[in-house]
């Protein structure tokens, strides 16, 4: 019961015991819907030693699958992820273990395994259905472009049921097994957002020809080259000046991949006041005087949303398309490794640039115009597999990548690679055999092709080829 007060107010109860709050609030049918179990990564040495007990009473005792034991190699592998179901008890009463397939660099293919439910735990609680549906979020969550599992052929059915792809069928310890494969659709998705729009918006507006989809375009009747690039609005807002230099970066980097050189910015700047608009134009200044490159004008308005966008202008009498390439072609990708994450966007935009000396920036945004591929595109929001499946598109191709040929910092996942805007980065298409494009501290690897057919498929070293884009990225047909 509650107190009154002598001023005539309720004095309400302190309480610690949440069975009591539960109570004061009159929910008691709370407790009655908590949940069954919950899931977690295995925190010490007894969630080990309860998973890997219920892994000897059902495959050693139960199934006989194994002699002994079912330990391997995985088990003592640092990187390998071991998620948990307890109860509300904190028993462990399931588990599942996840991580790279082998003891090479991580290349963003895993597998899972080891699925395993206490007896008294199996039935419609859903548990090993819920450790799935964890390990498929937790891989994804790792950067992984990968997911494969071997299960056991009466689990085939539950694994469908969860979105799972049969592959094939294999074995494991002397059992029929399926091999089957979670669909991370994440390169796919990108391209989509980013992308895929453009076809049907573009119609109207005619392009060079043998220049659709270009990053630039060529100004008839000249050997100019004009670029254009907006900034996000909320990037602009939020981190001013990384927006302005981006700003100068991107413009740069789609005049460098047609084999321009830079003449001139102009910028259109919308800021809510002065105060604002000046970080957004000192960090376009500092890129434009870092990559040599003199902004000529542009307009700039208070008050307003935050808005940036640049115009660049290039010259260059033999541009290179990003349509250009042929089935046959050799795959480059040329970027610069150094630098790191962008604070604020990790494993979206990988800074490489704003610590360069100029000479190095000019060498690298020079490349393409030494090199003179048949066809070359930067890097840009759709990621490396996304602007790959433009340049093929363009160039009425498909392309596969080979994942372990692709240059890529440490300190970055596949996924995250993959996906990320990358500071500098260029593809080029070419025959086998071509120079390399000369690039100063840049990494370049032959890493793919350009075949017969549409979309984009990644090459594991095992020699499958997974899906990473099912078909065209704009829309907007060959060049």
């Amino acid at each position: 019961m509650s107190a009154v007060n002598l001023d005539g107010s309720v004095a309400v109860p302190v309480v610690d015991d949440p069975q009591d709050i539960l109570a004061l609030l009159g929910d008691r049918n709370t407790l009655a819907r908590r949940p069954a179990f919950h899931i977690e990564e295995a925190d010490g040495t007894a969630d080990m030693a309860a998973y890997r007990e219920l892994r000897r009473a059902a495959f050693v005792q139960e199934q006989e699958l194994f002699a002994h034991h079912d330990l391997d190699d995985h088990d003592t592998d640092p990187r390998t992820v071991v998620l948990v179901a307890k109860d509300p008890e904190g028993t462990v009463i399931g588990g599942v273990r996840l991580g790279p397939v082998d003891d090479g660099p991580d290349l963003g293919w895993w597998q899972g395994g080891r699925l395993v439910v206490a007896r008294r735990a199996r039935g419609p609680h859903g548990v090993g259905a819920a450790l799935v549906r964890a390990a498929c979020a937790r891989a994804e969550a790792e950067g992984v472009l990968r997911f494969d599992a071997t299960v056991q052929t009466r689990n085939e059915v539950l694994f469908r049921r969860l979105g799972w792809q049969r592959v094939r069928d294999t074995t494991v310890a002397g059992a029929p097994h399926v091999l089957m494969r979670w669909p991370i659709g994440r390169i796919a998705a990108l391209a989509a957002a980013t992308k895929s729009p453009l076809g049907p918006l573009l119609t109207a507006l005619a392009s060079p020809p043998g220049f659709v989809g270009d990053d630039g375009a060529p100004v008839p009747g000249t050997d100019v080259i004009a670029a254009c690039d907006a900034i996000v609005p909320s990037m602009v807002e939020r981190d001013p000046e990384w927006a302005g230099w981006c700003a100068v970066l991107v413009n740069v980097n789609d005049l460098a991949a047609m084999g321009a050189a830079p003449l001139g910015l102009l910028d259109a700047v919308g800021a809510r006041d002065a105060a604002h608009a000046a970080r957004i134009l000192a960090g376009l200044a500092r890129a434009a005087q870092a990559y040599d490159i003199p902004v000529l004008g542009g307009h700039t308005q208070l008050g307003v949303p935050a808005a940036l966008s640049v115009t660049a202008l290039g010259r260059t009498d033999r541009p290179v398309p990003g349509g250009g390439g042929r089935p046959g072609h050799a795959v480059r990708l040329t970027a610069d490794l150094g630098g790191s994450w962008r604070p604020g966007y990790r494993g979206r935009q990988w800074d490489s640039t704003s610590h360069r000396r100029t000479n190095e920036l000019r060498t690298m945004t020079g490349a393409v115009a030494a090199a003179q591929p048949a066809a070359a595109k930067d890097v840009s929001m759709a990621g490396i597999a996304g602007t790959l499946g433009m340049l093929a598109e363009a160039s009425g191709c498909r392309a596969v990548l080979d994942v372990a040929a692709v240059p890529r910092p440490e300190a970055a996942t596949v996924g995250d690679w993959f996906t990320c805007f990358p500071g500098f980065a260029m593809l080029t298409a070419d025959e086998p055999g071509a120079p390399p494009v000369p690039a100063g501290p840049a990494t370049g690897a032959v890493c793919g092709e350009l075949t017969e057919g549409v979309g984009v498929g990644l090459r594991w070293p095992d020699g499958e080829i997974t899906e990473a884009v099912m078909s065209t990225v704009t829309g907007m047909g060959t060049a």
